[in-house]
Order: structure tokens, then sequence, then C-alpha cells
């Protein structure tokens, strides 16, 4: 399993902050096996390219023989993150965490190796955290102060706009501490949007385990809004996207985020990336890059065969303004209003953004546009749809 790996790249290429660097490095020149880990809340179905961006880095990690744990969230997922957030996280049901997490071993496989002898491990943090007492909670809190948390940058806006902050967000880093102590972890890697939360676990092994947990933040990776790239803002590219809508999502993103994406979500090498980079500067068109950035990527999930249709099928559509050649194609039992059907078929990501769409001029039934939301689809007839640039349907 262990491989040749560039130790410097290993630990400067997307990465944000590490601290306990030394503490790494000796490992690393030791040769001393970690054990390392990565947390996802299941609050939606997807994982994204930015999850990805770690995911990435611990695949070098498990190439070196360390031990991996991908922690499923099940628990603290029902709590919240309010990292980031402007008021108070939606608290999800136990039943809509299992929903979402059931598919997340098979996305992470796309990245991790799950058929070598050093497989990662996936777990589930309800697993111990369900089992917490009421005294449990009070001593693992008195190892943090309010003003610690209070600090936040999030809550002081909120505390200046008078808006509420709950007592439950609090748990959520705490929470989160913990399981690095009940996992017993050498390291943590994660987003630099997580550096409060994977802090708080570190300062709780060092109470408690009289250990240092290392900690690796990466570069955020922004969405196709230019926001940081979310589940919560619906502007991400999943892993799991199929070919075409992948290739196109990434022929979307701004200009300016290309060799960012080659940096942080390709195989390419940087002295490459530096080459691309400089013939942006000297004039190439942004769009031969991002064509070659969509190939990579999408030849990195689905293989270089799907990555060749995707790019002919994109040419085709809007080089030659032709439709796709593999419309998906569906049947209706009876009428169906737009907004229903367009969300139904998850050619939008929820009835707001349906209606969303449609006041923006963008749905299209048999190239009319459709402006109105109470747009009847009647069963037996034959319809094609287009919402936005890339996302087709076929009505038989």
């Amino acid at each position: 399993m262990e491989k040749q790996i560039n130790i410097d790249e290993l630990l400067t290429r997307g990465v944000q902050d590490i601290i306990g660097k030394e503490d790494l490095e000796k490992k690393l020149k030791s040769g001393e096996k970690m054990k390392i880990y990565i947390g996802a809340d299941p609050s939606r179905p997807d994982i994204h390219l930015g999850h990805a961006v770690a995911l990435r880095k611990l695949k070098k990690f498990q190439e070196l023989g360390h031990k991996i744990i991908f922690l499923i969230g099940d628990f603290t997922a029902q709590i919240g993150d309010p990292t980031g957030r402007d008021e108070a996280r939606k608290q999800l049901s136990i039943s809509e965490v299992k929903k979402n997490a059931k598919t997340y071993q098979e996305q992470i496989s796309k990245v991790l190796d799950f058929k070598h002898s050093n497989k990662p491990e996936i777990k589930y943090n309800s697993t111990w955290n369900k089992k917490l007492r009421f005294q449990d909670l009070i001593e693992l809190s008195s190892n943090f102060t309010v003003q610690q948390f209070l600090e936040r940058d999030m809550y002081q806006k909120r505390l200046k706009e008078g808006k509420p902050i709950s007592l439950h967000e609090f748990f959520y880093p705490l929470i989160q501490a913990y399981d690095s102590v009940v996992m017993d972890v050498d390291m943590e890697v994660g987003g630099n949007d997580q550096l409060f939360n994977m802090l708080c676990g570190r300062t709780l092994m060092q109470k408690l385990k009289n250990r240092n947990k290392i900690v690796m933040t990466f570069e955020i990776l922004e969405g196709l809004d230019g926001r940081k790239m979310s589940k919560s803002y619906d502007n991400y590219i999943g892993v799991n996207d199929e070919p075409n809508n992948m290739f196109g999502k990434v022929m979307s993103i701004t200009d300016d985020l290309i060799i960012k994406y080659f940096t942080l979500c390709t195989d390419l090498e940087m002295s490459e990336i530096k080459e691309l980079e400089e013939k942006m500067k000297q004039g190439e068109n942004p769009r031969n890059l991002k064509a070659r950035l969509a190939y990579e990527i999408v030849s990195i999930y689905h293989g270089e065969n799907k990555a060749k249709l995707s790019q002919e099928e994109f040419d085709n559509v809007f080089k030659n303004k032709e439709k796709p050649t593999n419309i998906e194609k569906v049947s209706l039992n009876s009428d169906k209003n737009i907004v229903d059907l367009l969300s139904e078929f998850k050619l939008v990501s929820s009835k707001t953004e349906a209606r969303k769409m449609i006041e923006q001029n963008a749905v299209k039934v048999n190239d009319e546009k459709i402006f109105d939301m109470n747009f009847i689809f009647k069963s037996g007839e034959k319809y094609i749809i287009q919402v936005g640039k890339r996302r087709f349907l076929e009505i038989e």
C-alpha cells in the first residue's frame, strides 16, 4: 500500500494551516503510523468536491499506511453545526439523518480505497454520544468557557443584530471535540471553516488524554455562485453528479477559480498547473482551460471514457446549439403541475428553486419559455423540458 509521496506537497498543496506541524513532520519522518479522521454531518445526502479536497489528501495518507476514519456525524447532525450561520441551523430528525447517510460509503469510495487491507473505517458518532449522561455533558463542558464560544464572529454578528443564539448550538463543538477523545485520534482534517470545532477537540485531547491532536485545515473551495461550496447553499458539484451534469457545472465556475480547482480537485502536477496559469495570463481563452479542468474532474469520478463523452455532449449543446443525445425519459400517470414536476424529477433541488427558475425565465417546455407557475403537464402528451442550460427531461 505504501507509496513514494512528495511529503512537502502533502503538507502544502491545498493546505491552509497545520496546528502541530512539528509533531506531524516528526511522525512522518519516523514512520509512526497515525490514526487520522474526517467528519461529515449527513445534513444532505451528497458528498461534494469541497469534501473531496480533504478526502483526496486523506488518500495520500492512506497510501502511506496510516489509518483513516471517516466519521459520519449522525448524532451531531441532529444538533446542527452553527459554523458560518447567521441563524440557528435546522435540526434534523433521526430518520432524515439515516436517509442522508445511506450512500456516503459509496460516494467516498470514489476517492478512498475500500478494497485494500488498510481500508478506511466508517464510524457513526451516535454510537458513543447517545450514551452520554447529563452528568457527562456537565463534566465535558467544564473544560471550556462561554467566552471561548461567544468570541466567534458569527455569534458576535448575531448579538449585534439581536438574533437569538440557542444554547444547543454550543453543544456542537463540544460533542465534536468528544469524538476525538473517544476515537483517540492523532490528527483531524477538515475545511478551514471547521478550525474552531477541531481546536476544541485538540483542547479536550490535551486535558483528558494529555496528548496533542494535530489539526490540518484546507482552503475553502468556492461553489457555483462564488460562495463556499455548501450543501446548505445548494451551489455544489456532487461526486455522484452524472458525468454530463458534472462537466457542465465545472464549465460554469467563474474564471478566477480555474487554477484553484486545478490545484484542489485534480491530480495534475503543480508544475503543469503553473504553466496553465501562465497561459491564462498570456491571453489563453479561459473556456479552453475550463474544458480541460472539467475533463480531469469527470475522469476522476467517472473514468476517461465518460469524460470524453461529456465533453462531446457539452460541445453539441453549447457550441452547436443541439439538444443532448441522451435526455432522460419519463412518463406520467396523471397530470402534474410544473413546480411539482421539476422538483420530483430532480431538475431543481426544491420547489422554491423551481419557482425561482420560472421567475428568471430559465424554464422551457418544447423550446417555449414558461412563465406560468400553474402550467400543467398532461398525461399522455409529449414534452421536452429544459431548465437552465444543462438540465433536460423528456416526457414520453
